[in-house]
C-alpha cells in the first residue's frame, strides 16, 4: 500500500516526526457522542478502512522502530479550492454549485444526518502544530481535527444558502425559493459525528479560529468567482 511505502521511506531517510492524514471515518459504528481518540467502532466503509489501516501502521511503525508518529483525524474539512465534483466530503461546493446553476440539492437520508464542519485554516494550523510542537507522551498519538460543534445537513444547507445570498443579493429571492431534494440514505454513512478536540487543544495547543459560518464567509467568494459559470 502506498502509505507503507511512504512511511517505511520516511524511517529510512531518518525523518523524527511522521504525520499522516487519518479521518474521523475511524470511528464506525461507535456511536457515543463526542467522538474521543481512544474509543474508535467497527468502520463502515472501504474508505474508512484505509484509514484504520494507516493508523495500525503508524502504531506498528512507532512501536517497531521508535519513530514519532502523529494521524490527524480529520472531520468535514471544507474550503476554498476544493473540487465539487470530487468524493465525499465535498457537500458544501457541491451544493453551493448547484445552487448557482439551478440544479437540485441532494441530500442523502431525512437531513438530520449531522456533521463537524471544518475549515481548512483550522486544518492547516493542525498540521503545523503536529509538525512542530515539543515532546509528544506516546510515540505514536492520533487527534480529532474539528472545531466541536455539531451541524445537519439541512442546517448546512440553509447556512450555505444565506452565505450565498449575502455576497449575491440579486439572487436573494431565488435561492430563498430553493428547496432540497431527499433520497436514500448513502450505505457506509456515518449517523452523527462531533469531535472532542480536547486532546488536541492540551497537546498540540490546536485552537480553531474559524466556525462553520466563518468559513463560509471566507470561502464562498471563491465559490460564486469560480462556480457561478460551471
Amino acid at each position: 500500500m502506498p502509505s507503507v511505502a511512504r512511511i517505511e521511506a520516511a524511517r529510512q531517510a531518518g525523518v523524527e516526526r511522521f504525520v499522516y492524514a487519518s479521518s474521523s471515518s475511524v470511528y464506525g459504528d461507535h456511536e457515543a457522542l463526542p467522538k474521543v481518540e481512544d474509543r474508535v467502532g467497527r468502520v463502515l466503509s472501504p474508505y474508512a478502512a484505509t484509514k484504520a489501516a494507516d493508523e495500525l501502521f503508524a502504531d506498528t511503525w512507532a512501536r517497531v522502530y521508535r519513530m514519532t508518529c502523529v494521524g490527524l483525524r480529520y472531520f468535514n474539512v471544507f474550503g476554498a479550492r476544493q473540487d465539487p465534483d470530487g468524493t465525499y466530503p465535498a457537500v458544501v461546493p457541491r451544493w453551493a454549485a448547484s445552487l448557482l446553476s439551478g440544479e437540485p440539492v441532494w441530500i442523502n437520508g431525512d437531513g438530520l444526518t449531522s456533521r463537524d464542519f471544518c475549515y481548512v485554516a483550522n486544518a492547516v494550523q493542525a498540521n503545523l502544530r503536529a509538525g512542530l510542537v515539543g515532546s509528544l507522551p506516546r510515540p505514536h498519538e492520533v487527534f480529532n481535527v474539528a472545531v466541536g460543534e455539531r451541524t445537519t445537513l439541512l442546517e448546512l444547507f440553509e447556512a450555505i444558502r444565506r452565505a450565498l445570498a449575502a455576497v449575491e443579493p440579486s439572487r436573494a429571492a431565488a435561492l430563498a425559493a430553493v428547496e432540497p431534494r431527499f433520497r436514500d440514505f448513502r450505505a457506509g454513512d456515518v449517523r452523527h459525528s462531533l469531535a472532542d478536540i480536547g486532546r488536541a487543544r492540551e497537546l498540540l495547543g490546536y485552537a480553531p479560529t474559524h466556525r462553520l459560518a466563518d468559513g463560509l464567509a471566507a470561502s464562498i467568494g471563491w465559490y460564486v468567482g469560480r462556480l457561478a459559470t460551471r
